[in-house]
């Protein structure tokens, strides 16, 4: 069958089937391209939940211990912008106020990405157009889209119910968090959609839907600090603050679900409507033409490659300076959270090293900026990879441009970005401990200090990256799970007591834990030379190898 008859045939069914055409077909090829991605991101938040309950039942054993932390945390108002107040000293209560917020945030971005992956970024790359030659509805990419994140979420939402079940926890408060985190994960499925009719870039619909997220965050934890039991009109404008007010564990509102059924189903019908009204590959903001001549910054790679990635790191800055300033408000609040749990007191100062509850606390905060940084500077190396098979590099390349001129242009942001994000965020971490501390002498210079000591580890990673892709360019997409297992290691490994060369295998693990701890040149200069080594390696075999 041609393409035009089988256009042909989808004009003529009948009724809503001719729009939804194709649907199971694209939902299969959905789920075959997302096989990894999603049972990874489902696997790590919903056993993240579930060993959070363990944890704290480990460590806070005793009802006094919780009722005491409890008291504290709700007392605290900068630990209620952060993860919100405590509506219950049990267990269950204790994990719903640490994880349901972080949950929902994280489904969030799962669903945004899955969303825009197959919707946007599909027409951006044209395959849409020949997807859509044949006979495929008008409506089907949107649906295979949504219902990929449907099962993303269900999945998601049955493991956290199960997981915190099956260790103990209530089942009504289980299902509860579970479907807390589905309900914003869909919700935000939803916005996704719209947001992939309102731009022609992937990109941009990524960073409008994530802009609303950041919103909802804020408004969300304006409305904490205003009350100590989420009923501030703020926080019931935010769909994170509807997961807090379904409060799990702590006398479940099950009409609070409601909402998210509500929202979801309002924001498809806008999505619906609005891709029903525009042409394949359009949108309703479509792209501003640019200058009738280039400026001189675009004269050649290297303008090109910062023009490319200003964007993004302009707002991973920003996140940075955001996260910097709520940790460093919260440090003075450490000595509250641990009290006098010797358990969790150690937790710290195998995370953050011994020279006192606020250095470890702060020297925690820095290492989780520094291991953040690091997937910044993995995409940004990992866009090279994308601008060769998406043949972008090939016109670059065919003037008069080096492979490793290109590559480099790329490179100097992929290495120097972390600085800047990494430099903006410890700052921000020192200014904002010292405002809460009463002084800012001596507090903010240890504070960007020991931020930018995590750069030697954030460049060893992305030298992997640059290795990987120069060598084993289809395999690049792997270095995602060594960063990935850096993260889990250096955030869940002292709470599990990892033994130390499980600890070693991760570059951050041999940096000293700033501010507070003996500095060493050694770690800092191997690490580095070990960047250095994997991205000359890298550059080596990509300036041998064939493009695509």
């Amino acid at each position: 069958m041609t393409a035009a008859t089988a256009t042909a045939a989808t004009a003529a069914a009948p009724g809503p089937s001719r729009h939804l055409a194709g649907t199971g077909a694209l939902l299969r090829l959905a789920l075959r391209r997302d096989r990894l991605m999603i049972p990874a991101w489902v696997l790590v938040l919903g056993l993240t939940v579930a060993g959070t309950g363990s944890s704290i039942a480990t460590l806070y054993d005793g009802a006094a211990e919780r009722a005491g932390l409890a008291a504290s945390m709700t007392a605290n108002a900068s630990m209620r912008a952060m993860y919100g107040p405590v509506l219950s000293d049990s267990v269950g209560g204790l994990v719903a106020w640490r994880m349901t917020g972080l949950g929902a945030v994280l489904a969030a971005v799962m669903s945004l990405l899955i969303v825009v992956r197959h919707t946007r970024e599909e027409e951006e790359t044209g395959r849409q157009e020949l997807l859509s030659a044949a006979m495929v509805g008008r409506r089907a990419p949107l649906t295979a889209a949504l219902l990929t994140a449907l099962v993303a979420n269900t999945g998601l939402a049955v493991l956290i119910t199960g997981g915190l079940a099956g260790t103990g926890r209530p089942v009504a408060g289980s299902l509860a968090l579970g479907l807390a985190v589905g309900g914003v994960g869909m919700l935000f499925a939803g916005l996704a959609a719209i947001a992939a009719q309102f731009t022609e870039s992937a990109r941009l619909a990524k960073g409008l839907t994530g802009a609303v997220l950041g919103l909802f965050f804020a408004l969300r934890a304006a409305g904490d600090v205003a009350t100590t039991d989420a009923s501030s009109p703020l926080t019931w404008i935010s769909p994170l603050g509807w997961a807090e007010n379904v409060r799990p564990y702590a006398g479940e509102r099950w009409g609070t679900a409601l909402l998210f059924l509500a929202g979801t189903a309002l924001t498809v019908c806008a999505a619906y409507a609005l891709t029903a009204r525009r042409d394949l590959g359009m949108s309703f903001l479509p792209a501003r033409p640019g200058r009738a001549h280039a400026p001189a910054s675009l004269a050649g790679p290297f303008g090109l490659a910062w023009r490319l990635q200003r964007t993004t790191l302009l707002g991973w800055t920003l996140g940075f300076v955001c996260a910097g300033a709520v940790f460093g408000g919260i440090a003075n609040g450490a000595a509250d959270m641990v009290g006098g749990n010797r358990r969790t007191r150690e937790i710290f100062e195998r995370m953050g090293g011994q020279a006192g509850l606020t250095d470890a606390f702060l020297a925690t905060m820095t290492g989780l900026l520094g291991m953040i940084a690091a997937i910044f500077a993995t995409g940004a190396v990992l866009r090279l990879r994308g601008e060769e098979t998406d043949d972008r590099a090939e016109p670059v390349l065919a003037a008069a441009v080096g492979r490793l001129r290109w590559a480099c242009s790329h490179l100097v942001v992929a290495f120097l970005g972390p600085v800047v994000v990494l430099a903006f965020g410890g700052l921000a971490l020192g200014v904002s401990y010292g405002v809460t501390a009463g002084g800012l002498g001596g507090r903010v210079a240890p504070v960007l200090g020991a931020a930018l000591a995590q750069v030697p580890a954030v460049w060893t990673l992305a030298g992997l990256a640059v290795l990987l892709f120069g060598l084993l360019p289809k395999a690049t997409t792997a270095v995602w799970a060594l960063v990935g297992g850096c993260l889990a290691i250096g955030w869940i490994g002292p709470t599990l007591e990892f033994p130390q060369v499980v600890m070693d295998l991760s570059p951050f693990g041999h940096l000293p834990k700033l501010p507070g701890a003996e500095v060493h040149a050694a770690p800092f200069l191997w690490l580095t030379a070990l960047a250095v080594l994997f991205a000359a390696a890298g550059l080596t075999g990509f300036r041998r190898r064939d493009l695509g």
